[in-house]
């Protein structure tokens, strides 16, 4: 099976550039942006084929020039080269499943706690913290829009977005519901408790994205005080927004931005994420009807169990994909998760 069509790729890049020669193409903004993003990711595309090519030609070479010479101490490095290109070829096979729309975007995740008070509170913050530690071993930058700490610990709720190549796609894999099992560090009678928090994942699309047009009068936009730790600028004036969508009763609020206007900016991009996400998934159920699938499709259900006593062990319920080594999962070691996910779906 090709996974990477090149040939069709270098196509539709030679058409678009051709498009983009044409009298008049900048006339029609929306279209001239669709079509030069689309070709900033296929030449993106392109060129970690190219290096990726490159890289198994120089490691050819090195191969043969150890064995030419007989030089057992380069031995260690060509075995240290092919374990990081064996890796490099897998991200990119896992590259080719991405095929959604807005897979190449970034992306902007909230985390909720469930019942539970101060555990599920705390639950939060350890999600988080496993979320950041991800987003650095894969180079994402991490900048928070909104967050409401705890009443004595822990977080409520946190909203914050991934930017990095293809962060909306890996991270689409982690929305739902997170369970927690463990000996409660806030009960002092050392009981086990389960907690629950949520996760929703969205793509954040760039203003000019043509594909929801939003109608002003469909909103309530609410002003209030910043809260909680952002520096000079918190509590000073009522900065934050929050923006009620009135036909669906989606709700957005952004608070961390250095001005209301940018706040207002980023919570109408969210939106726009929430409302393409909503039309996709009303999309999928119809399409599930039409097939006459009795299976209900379920968006935001229980996806994983982090077991901490009486064993340890954390469990995907989609994949079965499980991992003993509970700490380096809260870490940020979740591609094993993500990666099983992708392949299945």
């Amino acid at each position: 099976m090709n996974l990477f069509d090149l040939d069709k790729l270098r196509g539709e890049k030679v058409e678009l550039e051709q498009m983009m020669s044409q009298d008049g193409f900048w006339d029609d903004v929306e279209n001239a942006n669709k079509v030069n993003q689309r070709i900033k990711v296929i030449s993106n595309k392109l060129g970690k084929y190219e290096k990726l090519l490159a890289r198994g030609e120089d490691l050819e070479t090195l191969i043969e020039m150890t064995d030419e010479e007989n030089d057992e101490s380069l031995i260690g490095e060509v075995e240290e080269e092919y374990k990081d290109f064996c890796k490099a070829v897998e991200v990119l096979k896992l590259e080719t499943l991405l095929k959604g729309e807005y897979d190449s975007s970034n992306a902007v995740l909230s985390l909720h706690a469930g019942a539970g008070g101060t555990e599920a509170q705390d639950w939060v913050s350890m999600l988080y913290r496993m979320y950041t530690r991800y987003c650095e071993r894969n180079g994402f930058a991490v900048h928070v829009l909104d967050l409401l700490d705890g009443d004595e610990a822990g977080i409520k709720s946190v909203t914050f977005e991934v930017q990095g190549d293809n962060a909306y796609g890996y991270l689409k894999a982690e929305k739902g519901v997170h369970r927690l099992v463990r000996i409660s560090p806030f009960d002092a009678s050392g009981r086990r408790h389960t907690s629950f928090a949520s996760l929703d994942v969205t793509p954040i699309l760039d203003d000019d994205s043509g594909d929801i047009k939003i109608d002003m009068d469909d909103l309530r936009i609410d002003t209030y005080r910043s809260s909680g730790a952002g520096g000079q600028h918190v509590n000073k004036t009522s900065s934050a927004i929050r923006i009620t969508h009135l036909p669906t009763g989606i709700v957005v609020q952004c608070q961390n931005e250095r001005s209301q206007l940018q706040n207002k900016e980023m919570a109408m991009r969210m939106l726009k994420g929430k409302l393409i996400e909503l039309q996709e998934r009303e999309r999928m159920e119809q399409m599930a009807e039409i097939k006459g699938e009795m299976k209900k499709i379920e968006w935001g259900s229980q996806i994983r169990s982090y077991i901490f006593q009486p064993y340890t062990l954390v469990k995907d319920h989609r994949t079965n994909v499980e991992n003993g080594n509970i700490q380096a999962v809260m870490d940020g070691d979740i591609e094993n998760f993500i990666n099983a996910y992708l392949v299945q779906s």
